[in-house]
C-alpha cells in the first residue's frame, strides 16, 4: 500500500542525459533574478538549483488552505535534513502573489514558520517570478488555484520528482532523502 502511495506521489523521476548538465540546467531554468525573505537578490539557477538538491513549492502568505499544510511539510523535511540543509540541500518556497508578498512580509512569514538558514522565501517583480514560476512548471493565472505540486531535484544527478504536496510529510520526506541519496 505505502509503495503504491508512493508510486502515485511519483510524477516524474526523469535522469537528465545531457552531456553537460550545468550547461542543460541554466539554459532550461534561466537565471531569473529574485529577491529572498532578506532583501537579497537570487539568480534562479546559479544561487538557488546549481550544484544542489532542491525542494521546491509556490504558495502566498495569505493561504489559509494548502499552503500551511506544505508548509508543515517543509518544517518536517528541514527537521529530518538538517545536516544537509543549507549545504548541499535547499528549501525553496515561490510566491505566486508578488505584488502582495514583499520581502519583509516573507521575513514575517518564514520567521512564523521557524525556517532555518537553507529555506528561501522569494518574490521579484511580477514578469521574474512568473518567468521562474513557468520553468518549474509552477505558473498559475491567479493565486487561489496554485498547484499543491512540490519538485524535488538533485541538479547534480539530474534526478528530478514531482510529488503531491498534500501527501504525507512522511513520505514526502521519503522521496527528498532518496532524490538527495541519487547515484
Amino acid at each position: 500500500m505505502k509503495h503504491a502511495m508512493i508510486a502515485l506521489l511519483l510524477l516524474a523521476a526523469v535522469p537528465a542525459f545531457a552531456a553537460d548538465l550545468p550547461t542543460a540546467g541554466r539554459n532550461y531554468f534561466t537565471d531569473v533574478e529574485l529577491t529572498n525573505q532578506n532583501g537579497e537578490k537570487m539568480r534562479l539557477y546559479s544561487d538557488l538549483i546549481a550544484g544542489k538538491t532542491v525542494v521546491i513549492n509556490s504558495f502566498y502568505t495569505t493561504c489559509v488552505g494548502i499552503c500551511p499544510i506544505m508548509a508543515g511539510t517543509f518544517k518536517r523535511i528541514q527537521t529530518a535534513l538538517g545536516d544537509h540543509l543549507g549545504k548541499d540541500l535547499i528549501l525553496i518556497s515561490v510566491t505566486v502573489d508578488p505584488e502582495t508578498d514583499t520581502p519583509a512580509r516573507l521575513r514575517d512569514y518564514a520567521k512564523s514558520m521557524s525556517a532555518k538558514p537553507g529555506w528561501y522565501f522569494l518574490t521579484g517583480k511580477k514578469e521574474n517570478v512568473e518567468a521562474a514560476l513557468h520553468k518549474l512548471g509552477l505558473l498559475v493565472d491567479d493565486k487561489e488555484n496554485h498547484k499543491a505540486v512540490i519538485l524535488i531535484g538533485n541538479e547534480p544527478k539530474g534526478v528530478w520528482k514531482k510529488a503531491f504536496g498534500l501527501a504525507t510529510s512522511e513520505d514526502i520526506v521519503k522521496m527528498v532523502e532518496e532524490v538527495v541519496a541519487a547515484q
